[in-house]
């Protein structure tokens, strides 16, 4: 089975198993947004645990 190349390009795996991710809302309309929500929106995340095996499934992990 072939990975979906949305997923690929989306997450990756942390060295602990957990998954990495972008946060959203940082690509445009950034004038009316604070400065302090703008630089916690660079910082990547870590999925949440109830999403984690679709993802996985997704990636082809499970």
């Amino acid at each position: 089975m072939k990975t979906k190349s949305s997923a690929k390009k989306r997450f990756k795996l942390t060295g602990t198993g957990k998954i990495k991710r972008k946060h959203a809302f940082k690509s445009h309309i950034l004038t009316k947004k604070s400065k302090k929500r703008k630089l916690k929106l660079t910082h990547d995340g870590l999925v949440h645990k109830a999403d984690e095996s679709n993802i996985k499934t997704m990636l082809r992990l499970k």
